[in-house]
């Protein structure tokens, strides 16, 4: 009852700032400069950050520069151009050739380098748009896929997919132009035997070049009239299963400038004195021994 007596004495303003205190020394946050340490981060705009590079295509494309990317730049062990390494973009056939009528397909390019602000990129797969492939299939038709996986000579591992139709004969009267199973099994063997000849005997490069003008589909369309006449043959997908370890040397082939200066031919004819010592050298010893 004594100690309440005495409490009761004291003013309610000084009761209000002794808990205050006390709760101000006990609760952190309330203190100034408690709570996180050091404070809240400041929002700035993450572009700020960021650096452009220019993706250049490899040499079998027409156009070479075919866009750009954002990267954020190098701070500390985070370097900008390890960041870009093998980085995967989706560019149309129609851009990098400049041509239309190549507008159903897209291609993909993977970052293999990068110098100076220039990425230089290599071909990593090849598909067919979404309302091409379903464009092609109709009714009374059978559609016939295959896929095999080649590998071609510079030791790229290529998993390849074809789809084909069955064609109505000129003189046709019946209107559904099914092929049987055993037909079907005929030419998706066709399809793979072909698919293995064309890849499997060129490096990438070239198999790149059969795969824009379709030469592959042509082929099997040809080889299975026999069979059961075909139309509207497509490599639907070309993707990379496996690389080879990575050569500079042989990659920078692929980016060699080919509209880049090569030289003037020569005026005049070289002087006779002008040759190789060692070509001379070794005609004289041929003479010698005649």
């Amino acid at each position: 009852f004594g100690s309440r007596h005495v409490h009761s004495r004291i003013p309610t303003h000084k009761r209000r700032l002794r808990w205050l205190a006390m709760a101000v020394g006990k609760n952190k946050r309330l203190t100034k400069g408690g709570g996180k340490k050091g404070g809240k981060k400041k929002a700035g705009d993450p572009f700020l950050r960021k650096e452009w590079y220019d993706i250049k295509a490899p040499g079998v494309f027409a156009v070479r520069n075919c866009g750009k990317t954002l990267v954020t730049r190098t701070q500390g062990t985070k370097i900008a151009s390890e960041q870009l390494k093998g980085r995967v973009l989706e560019v149309n056939l129609a851009d990098l050739n400049n041509d239309d009528d190549q507008a159903f397909k897209k291609v993909k390019l993977c970052i293999e380098e990068v110098q100076g602000r220039n990425c230089l990129t290599d071909f990593h797969a090849m598909c067919l748009t979404r309302d091409r492939l379903c464009s092609l299939i109709r009714k009374w038709h059978t559609m016939i896929e295959a896929h095999v996986d080649v590998k071609t000579t510079d030791g790229y591992v290529v998993r390849m997919f074809v789809i084909a139709f069955t064609k109505r004969r000129a003189d046709q009267v019946g209107t559904n132009c099914y092929a049987q199973s055993a037909q079907i099994r005929k030419i998706r063997k066709k399809m793979m035997e072909i698919m293995t000849k064309e890849a499997g005997t060129v490096q990438l490069r070239e198999l790149v070049k059969k795969l824009i003008p379709e030469s592959i589909g042509k082929e099997i369309e040809k080889q299975t009239q026999g069979i059961f006449p075909l139309k509207d043959v497509y490599i639907r997908k070309v993707k990379l299963i496996k690389k080879p370890k990575f050569d500079i040397t042989k990659f920078m082939e692929l980016h060699n400038d080919t509209d880049a200066d090569g030289g003037v031919a020569m005026l005049r004819p070289e002087a006779e004195e002008a040759q190789n010592l060692i070509t001379a050298e070794v005609k004289a010893a041929e003479e010698d021994d005649e």
